[in-house]
Formats: C-alpha cells, sequence, structure tokens
C-alpha cells in the first residue's frame, strides 16, 4: 500500500504523547505543525528541529488567530492537547473547561475552513465512569465522572454534530498511556509505579483489585500513524477504545516489581477512587486491524532503562513530570 502522506496539525505535539507521535509522523514522511503552550519545556521536540517539514507554534488553542495560523496549509488535525488527569481541575474548573471544551468547536470549525480533510480526536477510556463486570465495548452508554471525562464525551458530540461529506471524523478512546516520552509524565499509574519502585523501592498499592485499562505510548502513536493511512470509509464518524490488556491495580504493582526487583516493598493501602473498567479493544482489531504490538511491562522496562540512563532526573521532586504541579508553578490562566 503506498502510504499517503498528510500536512498534519498536531494539538498539544509538545505533550506526553505528542513528543512520541511527532518524531514518528516526521519519520513517515507527513509535515507537522504542532501548536502548544509548552509548559513542560522548550526542548522537547528538539530531536526533530532542523527537519525542514516541522513547523512549531508556541500559542494558545484558545486564541483563534493562533489557531487559523497553525491550520495553514494543513489537511489533518490530530487533536491531543488537553489538561489532562481528572486532578487538574481542582485547579481551576474555569481553565479546564475553557481548554478541554469551549475550544473545541472552533478548532473544529477552523479546520473545516482551512480545508482539512481528516480529524482524529483523542478522547478517553474515561467516558465510560465505572462498568463492574462488563466488557466496556464503544456501543455502551458514557458515565463520566470528572470534569475531564465529561468534557471529552462532550466534545465526542460536538464532532459527531460538526462531521459533514469531505470532512472525516475518527474518535479514539485511549487507555491510559503509559512508557517513556521525553516530555515524561510520572502522574499516570505505570508510570508513578515505576518511578517509586526504581527511585524509593516502595510502591503503594491503592485498593488493588480495580481494573485499569492501559495502551503502550508507542503503541498509541503508532495507531495515530495508521489512521491516516486507512481509507475514509473504514473510519468517517467511528469511535474506537484502544487499549492493551485490562489489568488490575495490583497485578501492575507486581509486575513493576518483578522487573525492577524483589527488594522493592509493596504497600497496600485503601483507596478513595473505585474507577474499575475492563475495556474492549475488539472493535478496532476486527475492523481496523489494530492490535497493540507491545506490553505493558515493556513500558515499564522502557521506563526503568530511562531512569538509570539519567534521562528523567529529579523524578521525585521536580514538577516538570506532573501535569498538575507544572501548571501550579506556572499559574496558567
Amino acid at each position: 500500500m503506498t502510504q499517503k502522506t498528510w500536512r498534519v496539525l498536531v494539538t498539544g505535539g509538545a505533550g506526553y504523547v505528542g513528543a512520541v507521535l511527532v518524531p514518528k509522523l516526521l519519520e513517515a514522511g507527513h509535515a507537522v505543525t504542532v501548536l502548544d503552550l509548552y509548559l513542560y519545556g522548550d526542548d522537547v521536540l528538539k530531536s526533530s528541529r532542523g527537519n525542514p517539514a516541522l513547523r512549531e507554534i508556541k500559542g494558545d488553542l484558545r486564541d483563534p488567530d493562533t489557531v487559523a495560523d497553525a491550520l495553514a496549509g494543513c489537511d489533518a488535525v490530530i487533536h491531543l492537547a488537553c489538561i489532562s488527569n481528572d486532578p487538574s481541575f481542582e485547579l481551576d474548573p474555569g481553565l479546564g473547561k475553557s481548554i478541554n471544551f469551549d475550544a473545541f468547536r472552533p478548532l473544529v470549525r477552523l479546520s473545516k475552513a482551512a480545508g482539512v480533510k481528516r480529524f482524529i480526536y483523542a478522547s478517553s477510556s474515561s467516558v465510560y465512569g465505572i462498568k463492574e463486570g462488563v466488557e466496556v465495548t464503544e456501543d455502551l452508554p458514557l458515565e463520566p465522572l470528572t470534569d475531564y471525562s465529561k468534557f471529552k464525551a462532550m466534545c465526542e458530540d460536538v464532532l459527531a454534530q460538526e462531521r459533514e461529506p469531505g470532512f472525516v471524523t475518527l474518535t479514539i478512546r485511549p487507555a491510559t498511556v503509559c512508557g517513556y516520552s521525553p516530555r515524561q509524565r510520572l502522574d499516570v499509574i505505570v508510570n508513578i509505579l515505576t518511578n517509586h519502585a526504581v527511585n524509593t523501592s516502595r510502591i503503594k498499592v491503592m485498593g488493588g483489585t480495580q481494573l485499569r485499562p492501559n495502551i503502550h505510548i508507542d503503541d498509541i502513536c503508532d495507531l495515530y500513524l495508521l489512521s491516516l493511512q486507512l481509507p475514509d470509509e473504514q473510519i468517517d464518524g467511528k469511535i474506537f477504545n484502544a487499549g492493551e490488556k485490562n489489568h488490575s491495580v495490583v497485578d501492575l504493582a507486581t509486575m513493576v516489581r518483578d522487573i525492577v526487583g524483589d527488594h522493592v516493598q509493596m504497600d497496600f493501602l485503601p483507596t478513595n477512587d473505585p474507577r474499575s473498567y475492563h475495556v474492549s479493544s475488539e472493535k478496532i482489531r476486527e475492523e481496523l486491524g489494530f492490535a497493540p504490538k507491545r506490553t505493558i511491562a515493556d513500558a515499564v522496562r522502557d521506563l526503568v532503562t530511562a531512569f538509570r540512563e539519567g534521562k528523567l532526573p529529579n523524578a521525585m521532586e521536580d514538577p516538570r513530570y506532573h501535569n498538575i504541579r507544572t501548571m501550579q508553578t506556572i499559574d496558567l490562566k
């Protein structure tokens, strides 16, 4: 199959997933524009700088003129930008709403006006809420529990409303992403457990039986690349879950300990976060032929290597590895 090349706007391209995705897009021959606030450092994409196919715009998704400038010449959008992590909304609910929801329809409409033909939206498996004892398939009702997941679900509705002939839309509901990135996050479960195991030799297991779906960061990026190659009719207006296996929290902790070493102590504590869901990724395998190539254990091993090679200095203290702490530091409005 001949690889189609696009001129892609990646919103949030200097974020956790974007920092892995953008180099992959460039390597595949796409031209890439990144629109990002660069809250976590200006050098996240330094390995790709100098590539003439990369354009970086340091700007705010909420500013229509900036968005229109970023969209110039683009025929595809991969929309990653958001304040992610449910507790981020403890900072300022208005901030989260302005970025995660209010800016969305204007982005979609400006995309259409700019001639964008394909719009790929990164939603979240958290839109399902708590679904005990069932396989969570794409046709189940959404019961989002937090502002973050509510706005994700609301944006899905907006995208469905804005879809029209010639403007192909695709919504992906990723499981929690894990693994190493040049813009590392250490505030998601697998990465938290690995950080603590490597750097303190103790991990806290909050609850334990809850099922938490995860996906390796390279796999979710490969899915976005695949979604640029598939024919319109295979993806237009579709919604897909994307995850690896569903592991319980205690299984994740045990996996981390087994990789880091038997010296790691596991402390079991109660949790006030009851979310548990068994996300099914059968539909995406059957309809798009997508299945993760990497395991969650691979993500843990990649992180352990990064820690041991000194790529994640001051991992227990530095706020840049934590979305909330960073936003508190810079007082984003």
